[in-house]
């Protein structure tokens, strides 16, 4: 469905009085409010084609309703995020849940809700229908040539599709590791796993990056073959210029310093892109920001630093991409809630006083480079990403207008209260 514009319009208009109170308030307080919004307004978040419906754990998935059954229906939903938020104006595809029929069509499609392809995603965690050989004992790093051939052909086919679509990243993310003391050579999985790399390597166009995605754990509770930052770096340093680490915020064991880890690849010039979500215990998949907001914004914090000295493009320049489940929430409500924290800690971010915590650093002043970090995270910028919204079409208060509008009784209604998104 379409949410008409005039909707969006009388909406804003009835929230504006209040809208305009608040950014007055703030913009007194920061001396580069109209260059924070342009930021705002410059920087997308791409939203996986996976998020749009229920997800679940092991145990259970609790449909709530109207989800996509096709990619077509997904681009739509997309296209409502877009127009509520103006901050989500790309998408990014898993194959084989989101193969496309007609590729002209759906990048068609895709354009007239001002969307566009971020990065495609393989998958060689599953066994599909039909597959000819089982990733049970792992893929790129399989004891069977043959098996490791089926992985890399399937992402060269990714890579087919993505730039059949406009897309410029593929994202490789390997569950293959081992349960058990002993069932795995470790530097046999390594080897072939990056000579099984390499291949897929050689197959991007020249304008492509590749995504190296690392997690320390699950499916494998014993070894991961790609299970931290250190080792996604060895294979990305191994394979070229085009490879780079992607950081997924649930990736990392517990109290990992992730700020520091993005600090260091950025320095490298190897960080490539993110997978948004936030976590209690492990890969839990919850809501940007809903749990450890300070550590989002340390994130951001060294995000912006380390950009900037590199002269980086903030919106263009690393893939911003959001990685969810949602279990018990509303998708589209939970993903409105996460791109709003995250434009929240962009905005947090760009506040720090940068001259001033630099002289705190170097005087080895600990309680005022606290001071000005904190100073930053606590000013309220909400009006401030509004604002960007307003300017760019979108509504001052999405998720109040989702709801208000009863965008997903229109949903059940069109599709079902039974469907369920493809690939969940």
């Amino acid at each position: 469905m379409e949410l008409e514009k005039y909707k969006i319009e009388a909406h804003n208009d009835d929230a504006l009085q209040t809208h305009n109170r608040r950014l007055a308030f703030v913009a007194a307080e920061v001396e580069n409010a109209e260059a924070i919004i342009q930021k705002l307004v410059d920087f997308q978040v791409a939203i996986p084609s996976w998020a749009l419906g229920t997800g679940g754990t092991r145990f259970g998935r609790f449909s709530g309703g109207g989800e996509p059954r096709n990619l077509e229906e997904k681009i739509a939903d997309i296209g409502l995020l877009h127009a509520l938020n103006k901050s989500s104006g790309a998408i990014s595809l898993h194959i084989p849940w989101d193969i496309p029929e007609n590729t002209t069509n759906i990048k068609a499609l895709a354009a007239q809700y001002g969307i566009q392809f971020d990065a495609m995603n393989s998958n060689t965690f599953q066994d599909q229908p039909g597959q000819e050989l089982s990733y049970k004992f792992g893929s790129m790093q399989h004891v069977d040539k043959a098996v490791r051939q089926q992985a890399i052909d399937h992402n060269i086919e990714v890579i087919k599709y993505g730039q059949a679509l406009g897309s410029n990243s593929l994202t490789v993310w390997l569950s293959d590791g081992s349960c058990f003391p002993g069932q795995l050579n470790f530097r046999k999985a390594f080897q072939n796993t990056l000579e099984s790399l390499q291949q897929v390597y050689a197959a991007l166009p020249a304008d492509w990056k590749m995504f190296v995605e690392y997690k320390a754990f699950e499916p494998n509770f014993y070894s991961t073959t790609v299970g931290d930052w250190g080792q996604s770096y060895l294979y990305a340093s191994k394979l070229g210029d085009q490879a780079y680490t992607l950081v997924d915020l649930g990736h990392h064991l517990p109290n990992a310093n992730i700020e520091q880890i993005v600090a260091l690849l950025l320095m490298e010039g190897k960080l490539g892109g993110f997978h948004f979500n936030d976590s209690k215990y492990g890969d839990d998949d919850l809501t940007v920001g809903s749990i450890k907001p300070y550590q989002l914004f340390l994130i951001f914090n060294e995000l912006v630093e380390g950009m900037d000295a590199k002269g980086m493009n903030h919106a263009t320049d690393l893939g911003w991409m959001i990685d969810a489940s949602h279990n018990v929430k509303d998708p589209l409500e939970d993903l409105l809630q996460s791109v709003e924290a995250i434009m929240i800690t962009y905005a947090q971010a760009l506040l720090v006083d940068r001259k001033k915590l630099a002289a705190a650093q170097a005087d080895n002043d600990v309680v005022t480079a606290q001071e000005v970090l904190q100073q930053a995270f606590r000013t309220d910028v909400r009006a401030l990403v509004a604002e960007a919204r307003l300017r760019s079409g979108g509504a001052l208060q999405p998720l109040a207008l989702y709801r208000s509008a009863d965008i997903r009784a229109q949903l059940i209604k069109q599709r079902g209260a039974k469907t369920v998104a493809t690939g969940l």
